[in-house]
């Protein structure tokens, strides 16, 4: 039973801070999206460059990969490698970015043990190193609203597999959110709203009204 004199107003260990994670971005290709069809493209999109702003905001580190750039898939997603211009992504020949020994030194190389990924296609490039990494003791987040697969099933049934097999799913805006927690934090507010009023949709839109309305601090 919990004993109730040791409850405390603190966050528990399983939410992500901007101190305790990374996030991998896998394979947001040209190739990759014309094949996607488990959802709408641009909404993917969407939230892929939203989630990339949240890391940015936050300062938390950040793994670009790609499959096949030169022969296959095309370049980098130019809206994700707009966030980060100085940052290399890490091509791969390997389906599974797990198996690249130069990705898996990047991301041992953040020093975070929650890893929070996104890509496409999610029945191969996304649960292949997410099972990969969660056999090494790894915790792994999915944000299944900025990965797509080859159809709805396909994704719905690789996101499955992930959780049985202990990955946690997540949408962007519940890690730019997690990552902020309270409104208090001034550092960060006023950039969290932006990307909210950018990407956000009818929410970021009530961001708007509330902050014209009530006044620009108003919480999110």
């Amino acid at each position: 039973m919990t004993d109730i004199s040791q409850v405390t107003s603190a966050p528990g260990p399983d939410l992500l801070t901007p101190d305790n994670c990374a996030v991998l971005f896998v394979d947001h290709q040209p190739q990759m999206f014309f094949a996607t069809g488990s959802g709408d493209r641009t909404a993917i999109i969407n939230a892929t460059v939203g989630l990339a702003k949240a890391a940015k905001v936050f300062d938390v580190p950040v793994v670009l990969s790609t499959v096949a750039a030169e022969s296959f898939s095309g370049p980098i997603l130019p809206q994700l490698a707009a966030v980060f211009p100085e940052q290399e992504a890490i091509d791969r020949t390997s389906m599974n970015a797990w198996e690249d020994a130069v990705f898996v030194e990047a991301v041992k190389a953040t020093g975070r043990r929650k890893l929070v990924v996104a890509g496409l296609w999610t029945e191969v490039c996304v649960v292949l190193p997410t099972l990969s990494a969660l056999a090494q003791g790894y915790e792994v987040y999915v944000v299944t609203d900025a990965s797509g697969g080859v159809s709805p099933q396909a994704h719905e049934h690789a996101v499955q597999r992930m959780v049985q097999a202990g990955a946690v799913p997540v949408t962007w805006v519940q890690v730019l959110l997690e990552l902020q927690r309270d409104w208090a934090r001034t550092e960060t507010y006023v950039p969290v709203t932006e990307v909210v009023k950018e990407h956000a949709g009818a929410y970021g839109l009530g961001v708007v009204y509330a902050q014209a309305v009530i006044g620009a601090h108003a919480a999110g």
